[in-house]
């Protein structure tokens, strides 16, 4: 095999991007071989814009029986991630899921325990992993040179949306079409990469607001406060109201200070640890002296291109995946215990009670309104699939 023949299952904004970048030979491992869309309008753009080799299903069950695909990229709504992704394990067809993994944990742990006994590729979208920035913040934490994290904070609200962003789909910011807002939507990638750098903490405290901008059920406003088991702390800010937004990561460590902003890798390097100054120096007033430097980095980001060309290296030369699949649970168990602890208005200690989480968001799925007159702004990229 020197191709991998992909089937796309949903052929909304993000399903239509990947078939666009693979059609543009963007990604020469790949074939697209199928895509599957319940919506009827997203078949008749298919059919005027894919090629006729590419097969077009109404159904995914259909495509995934077809014997048409050998792997499948997951790009429905966020409750039928795992549902779908099941799916290709039961069948033994490789699977690269977008983000987010799924709405709560408890239907993840299941899709990750499936994906352990089928024996096949298992990947997630997290695409900002690729980026020159974060990779190289990742390397000056993980090979210990500052020492212990102290603090960490992301304040990430660049998510500015208007109403008509949320006015154009029925399942946008409703707690049973997208299972949450801001946290679900628009900060899957921030939280990974919040963890993956500065690893999981143990406690979540969060205050969230919900439609505090905007016309909506879900929250648009979130500050939360977490504590790591080393004793370090940490805060992330985010929202879709702030205009203009910030983008700053900041991470305090022993011998100095990392920030992420505005596409820069910025560096204060400590010439002695701040324990060992703390405890030698003699001045009352003094600090300990630093050297401030731009960081240099490779400059690239591959995006969801690198993360597909990834995973088609893994299935055909075993090469490394840029995320696991059975990653994409650390940042929903994020998020969802930052929606529990705003829901019970108490600190969150994780793991936490998926059970309990599960039945907190039920309650809100059961009255989550039904929305009238939706805007045909954003329908001709955002499709559907919800079966």
């Amino acid at each position: 095999m020197t191709k991998i023949r992909l089937g796309i299952i949903g052929l909304g904004n993000m399903g239509t991007t990947h078939a666009r970048n693979i059609l543009a030979g963007k990604c020469p491992e790949i074939e697209l071989a199928a895509i599957a869309d319940i919506n009827p309008e997203r078949i008749s753009w298919a059919k005027e814009n894919l090629p006729g080799t590419v097969g077009l299903f109404d159904n995914a069950d259909k495509m995934l029986g077809s014997g048409t695909i050998d792997s499948a990229l997951v790009a429905v709504p966020h409750y039928d991630h795992p549902r779908y992704a099941i799916k290709c394990f039961e069948r033994g067809l490789h699977v690269m899921v977008e983000k987010p993994a799924g709405v709560y944990t408890k239907q993840v742990r299941k899709m990750n325990e499936a994906a352990k006994l089928s024996n096949v590729a298992f990947g997630m979208m997290f695409n900002q992993r690729t980026h020159h920035i974060y990779r190289r913040m990742r390397e000056l934490v993980r090979d210990g040179g500052l020492g212990r994290i102290r603090r960490t904070n992301w304040i990430i609200t660049s998510w500015y949306r208007s109403q008509c962003y949320y006015d154009s789909g029925a399942w946008r910011a409703t707690w049973a079409g997208e299972g949450g807002g801001v946290l679900l939507n628009q900060c899957p990638h921030n939280l990974d990469l919040w963890q993956w750098i500065c690893g999981m903490p143990e406690r979540v405290l969060a205050r969230l607001h919900y439609g505090k901008w905007h016309d909506i059920e879900v929250e648009d406003d979130v500050t939360a406060y977490v504590e790591y088991e080393s004793g370090a702390s940490g805060v992330f800010v985010t929202g879709t109201g702030d205009a203009p937004g910030t983008n700053r990561f900041e991470i305090t460590l022993d011998k100095g200070k990392i920030v992420a902003e505005g596409g820069k890798l910025y560096l204060w390097e400590l010439d002695v640890p701040e324990p060992e100054f703390s405890r030698t120096n003699k001045s009352a007033f003094a600090s300990p002296p630093c050297r401030f430097s731009e960081v240099e980095t490779d400059g690239k980001s591959e995006q969801h291109v690198g993360v597909l060309n990834a995973f088609a290296a893994h299935i055909l030369h075993g090469s490394p995946l840029i995320a696991g699949g059975e990653e994409g649970i650390n940042s929903l168990t994020l998020s969802n215990a930052m929606h529990l602890s705003s829901w019970l208005g108490r600190e969150i200690v994780l793991p936490y009670d998926e059970d309990l989480f599960y039945d907190e968001l039920m309650k809100r799925v059961r009255t989550s309104r039904k929305k009238d007159n939706i805007s045909a702004a954003l329908q001709d990229t955002t499709g559907s699939y919800n079966t």
